[in-house]
């Protein structure tokens, strides 16, 4: 029985050393710990290639076939409000065409969707939380389900893309804001799969699930400014219906 008990407990320490293993990752340029935590630009140009985050994650394991990525990234400016830069996506936004996301155009040590997926931006919100100078963006990718597999859980995956272009950024019709620090995090990357399987909610850090822009020096720091919060899909879905 001794030998029983010693044993379990051994196999429990694993599952768990495992299971600490999983994280986010979120950096500028390039897949994790090969990318940037902050982004400068000096605000000048409106042209030239956009400024790129690679989010990528470690699943925990026992993953029997992943259908899905449903993402959660928050932003916090510096500033009492969003600024006009940072206005993305809904109607009337001083830059509504100038954050992009894709499933692809990053090389990390994985990549599940091998070109397959489709998907991409559900929702920008802000303000978010009652706070005006916050936004909150949902992001979803998914296979064919006949093309749902395990991910291995020692490896490095590849999520998405956001990509922010310089557009509208100086002369007339620009937007005010560039230069204003903003802290962004990857507050959450949940894997989905098959009814019945279960799915995967991975909220802490690899390695790092934020990256800073002009320096992100904001009031309590970064990523304190929006901490992550154990809310199912759903919940966090009916904040913005």
């Amino acid at each position: 029985m001794k030998q029983t008990l010693l044993l379990s407990a051994a196999l429990l320490a694993l599952s768990a050393s495992i299971a600490s293993a999983a994280g986010l990752n979120l950096s500028w340029s390039a897949c994790g710990a090969s990318g940037l935590a902050n982004k400068t630009f000096a605000c000048n140009v409106n042209t030239g290639a956009a400024e790129m985050m690679v989010a990528s994650y470690v699943a925990p394991a026992g993953s029997q076939g992943i259908t899905g990525m449903e993402a959660v990234i928050d932003l916090q400016s510096s500033t009492a409000s969003l600024p006009a830069w940072w206005q993305f996506k809904n109607v009337g936004a001083c830059r509504q065409t100038a954050l992009a996301v894709a499933p692809n155009g990053a090389a990390c040590d994985g990549d599940y969707w091998a070109g397959q997926a489709s998907g991409g931006v559900t929702a920008y919100i802000t303000p978010y939380a009652a706070a005006a100078n916050r936004a909150r963006l949902l992001i979803i990718y998914a296979v064919p389900s006949t093309l749902a597999a395990p991910v291995d859980a020692d490896v490095e995956y590849f999520a998405f893309t956001a990509s922010v272009s310089h557009a509208k950024t100086v002369g007339s019709g620009s937007c005010a804001g560039c230069a204003d620090p903003v802290c962004i995090v990857l507050n959450e990357i949940k894997l989905t799969q098959s009814v019945g399987v279960g799915d995967y909610r991975i909220q802490n850090a690899a390695a790092r699930n934020f990256v800073t822009w002009q320096g992100g020096v904001v009031t309590g720091g970064c990523p304190a400014v929006v901490p992550t919060q154990n809310r199912t899909w759903g919940a966090v879905k009916s904040l913005y219906r």
